[in-house]
């Protein structure tokens, strides 16, 4: 008799076990979905971000000003290349790992726990550093810099860099999405 309890006691803890695992594996599968969005999403705001404004220049106070065309755009920053590279790189790793994980379901051996962790891992550092290179370049933007002379753009290219500001913010949420997936991941790791 206390062996039959015993089997229906260790036939439950096997059944609480699997809707553990498998409450889990829908958690990482939303979360890898989730990150899969958020890099997409900041990758497409800040590759289309463009503005174009009639600026006007005065070179010497005596001559009226200049009326000239000036356009912003992602691709004219270094760090914001980057930063659209990195989240299109993130991406295409999420969407892999999803089908990675998907086909593997059940057999997913140790090795490819750590080579999604490693991956995740490095997921982490390239979208936080995406996001503190683009973040200092919009600050820069949005601040000036009167030590080099550097004057404030957001108030002329304001639509701009409220996309900008967006597609960082997005990146910094995607950012702690694959961070909390790297936790995931090594709870996973016995």
């Amino acid at each position: 008799m206390e062996q039959e309890r015993k089997n229906n006691m260790n036939g439950m803890e096997m059944e609480k076990g699997k809707r553990e695992s498998g409450s889990r594996k829908g958690l990482e599968l939303t979360m890898r979905v989730l990150a899969l969005v958020l890099t997409m999403v900041a990758a497409t705001v800040l590759g289309v971000a463009k503005q174009t404004k009639v600026v006007s220049i005065k070179l010497i106070p005596t001559l009226p000003p200049l009326d000239v065309s000036t356009t912003a755009k992602a691709s004219y920053l270094s760090a914001f290349v980057y930063n659209i590279s990195a989240n299109a790189i993130a991406c295409g790793y999420a969407a892999i790992s999803i089908a990675v994980l998907m086909i593997c379901k059940g057999k997913r051996s140790k090795g490819l726990l750590m080579a999604v962790l490693i991956g995740d891992l490095v997921m982490v550092g390239l979208l936080f550093s995406g996001t503190g290179a683009a973040g200092a370049i919009g600050l820069m933007g949005s601040q000036g810099n009167k030590h080099v002379m550097w004057k404030k753009v957001c108030n002329v290219f304001g639509k701009f860099c409220h996309q900008a500001a967006a597609s960082v913010a997005i990146t910094l949420i995607a950012s702690i999405v694959f961070m909390l997936l790297v936790v995931l991941d090594a709870m996973k790791l016995p």
